[in-house]
């Protein structure tokens, strides 16, 4: 199901949400393909719908994901100022378990160091996918630290950066993966926290480019 979430007071116009879905699902296509190799199927990747958060939501719905999934963290560093979280649910890790590293398991999120590992190589894959397209299309300095397998709360963690500091807005989405035998399409939880300089310059970016042209407008 999409995430129910409410809208803050920085907007984005209907355009201008569709343009940064499509520049998402153009580097999740490229993923998808490194991720298939992997997963040694088809896979398909694609955001479904995008929105913009409040602090509050975000905590309650990163501690009702951690609960049942495994949560690997990568953080994007350079022009952009940013924290990607990827959610894997037991059924990721008992499918990618299976396939990957030939390992018969139940759908636990209790994983061991071979697990870590490959989730670890996944996030790296489909993040860093993400953030190259970012870069290309926006211009922009970006690359993504090696992601890590954080223990404890995160919801707990990330309260000092959503609540004491509210200019932090949070960017989400969810990301629908789906094998080749077409039986089952998991949800696979994305989420991206962007500080507002962050976001208000990729919105002035997409504001100000000729994308039929292939530049920005007045230059």
């Amino acid at each position: 199901m999409p995430f129910q979430l409410t809208p803050m007071d920085l907007h984005m116009t209907e355009l201008e949400r569709d343009i940064i879905r499509e520049i998402l699902n153009i580097g999740l296509a490229r993923a998808a393909d490194s991720f298939a190799v992997i997963a040694q199927e088809k896979v398909l990747l694609e955001v479904p719908n995008l929105d913009i958060v409040s602090g509050k939501s975000v905590l309650e719905k990163v501690g009702d994901l951690q609960a049942s999934h495994v949560v690997i963290q990568s953080d994007i560093r350079g022009d952009f100022n940013g924290t990607t979280l990827m959610f894997f649910s037991g059924q990721h890790v008992q499918r990618l378990s299976r396939v990957c590293l030939r390992m018969n398991t139940s759908d636990s999120v209790q994983i061991d160091e071979m697990q870590e590992s490959l989730l670890l190589e996944i996030s790296n894959i489909i993040t860093g996918a993400l953030v190259t397209q970012l870069a290309n299309i926006l211009k922009a300095h970006i690359y993504g630290a090696p992601p890590a397998h954080p223990h404890g709360d995160m919801a707990a963690a990330l309260r000092s950066l959503l609540v004491d500091r509210p200019m932090v807005q949070p960017l989400i989405f969810s990301v629908v993966t789906q094998f080749s035998d077409k039986e089952n399409s998991v949800e696979l939880p994305l989420m991206i926290f962007f500080d507002r300089d962050t976001f208000e310059k990729i919105l002035e970016i997409i504001r100000t480019y000729d994308f039929m042209g292939g530049h920005q407008a007045g230059s």
